[in-house]
This record gives structure tokens, sequence and C-alpha cells, in this order.
């Protein structure tokens, strides 16, 4: 496939053969995001676990100290002081079993988070086929099934992110906007890492971190040196 014209002159800043420390990868990041739009950061992490069996699997949420840069928009499937406590936390909309008809009967997806309470989550689960391949289906180690319905939007709002593992064992996950420079995006990318490199399953052997790049939307992978971060 032949490449844009940007993309072929950003590739000429990044050196292939060469595994970046963190902060330099950045700057270099920052260098190639030549798009009319503010690109944003995304990380990708291979990992030395096989996300087949159940006792390696890795998946989290952590809140970015300076948030994805996005507008997030969250929803809530709530009652009662939940309702109210969401309501406050600033979701886009709230409701109960309207909501979940809306969802299930319009294919209403139009949000970025969905947050609900445990004792909405059996009629929530139904909902499955139309969240699960979209990544919108709560779960509790996110955090976007809980009590504290409140906190869950704040910090979905303020930049919470979900990382877990794909099928080639790989986490994909947005750190920031390259208009946040190389600072801002480092302390997102730090505490990323860190949670990933607390979330080692026991049943994982060898190297963990297998390695890890940083890239804009448009522009080309840069190698980090993944061992800087105890992988």
């Amino acid at each position: 496939m032949k490449k844009g014209k940007h993309y072929v002159d950003s590739a000429k800043l990044v050196d292939r053969t060469k595994l970046y420390d963190l902060d330099e990868a950045l700057n270099v990041c920052c260098q190639t995001a030549k798009a009319k739009f503010d690109e944003t950061v995304e990380l990708h992490v291979r990992l030395g676990v096989d996300s087949r069996h159940a006792d390696q699997q890795v998946r989290g949420a952590v809140v970015l100290p300076h948030g994805t840069g996005k507008n997030v928009r969250v929803i809530a499937i709530c009652k009662g002081d939940a309702a109210k406590a969401a309501e406050e936390a600033g979701a886009m909309l709230v409701g109960d079993t309207d909501l979940i008809a809306r969802i299930q009967n319009e294919g209403f997806v139009d949000f970025d988070v969905l947050v609900t309470t445990p004792d909405m989550m059996g009629q929530v689960g139904r909902l499955g086929k139309i969240l699960g391949p979209r990544g919108l289906m709560p779960n509790p180690k996110a955090g976007t099934v809980t009590p504290d319905i409140g906190r869950a939007v704040t910090e979905a709002k303020a930049g919470k992110i979900e990382y877990r593992l794909d099928k080639q064992n790989i986490i994909h996950v947005p750190v920031g906007k390259a208009s946040f420079g190389a600072e801002k995006l480092s302390d997102n990318v730090k505490v990323v890492m860190e949670a990933i490199v607390k979330a080692k399953p026991a049943a994982a052997k060898g190297q963990y971190i297998r390695s890890a790049t940083l890239a804009t939307t448009m522009g080309p992978g840069v190698k980090l040196n993944g061992a800087k971060f105890g992988g």
C-alpha cells in the first residue's frame, strides 16, 4: 500500500533500528504529527502472555493525569440516588429501563463510556451483543460497574481509560494528544505502563513486556525501550 507524503516525511524522522527512551520517543512522536487535526498519541504494548488462558488475562483501568484530550460522552444506567449522583457528576444521559430499551431497540451507541450500578447489571448484561463488539460493555474491573456511580462518571470524564489484551496479546491505548507536548504525554504513558507492569499475571513466564511502541494517528511507530519500565 502506498503511503502518503506526510507519512513518508514523518518516517524519515524515526530510526527503526533504535529503542528510544520515553522522552526522546515522545519528542519524535510530536514531530511526526503533521496532520491538520490534533492527532491522538497511542501506546501499543505486546506482552509475553497468552490471552487464551483465563489466568493470563491483563485488564484494568487508569486515570490519565492529563486526560485524553477528548470530550468523553458518559451515560449512566441507574436508579434513585445513584441517578442523581450521575447527573450531578455531569453524565450526558441518565436513565434505567428507558435507556436500556433505547440501546436495545434503536441501536443507540452514540457515547464513549457506559457506567452502571451492580443492581442493574442483570438487565444491562442483555445488551452484550450490541455493546461488546464496540468495547462499551461495563465491567467491574474497569470500574464501570460500581455503587459509586458519581465517582465513575467523574473519572471517565477526567480521562480514565481501560486497557485490555487483544487476541494478539497486545494492549492498545490512547495516551493523549500530540498538542500536549512530550512532558504531559510522558506522565500519562508512565501511569499506563506502571499499571500494566503491576497487572502482570502470576502465570506469566519469561519476558513480560515484549515490545512497546508509540505512534500518532497518522504517523509511524516509534519503538520504546520496554526494559526501562521493569518489563
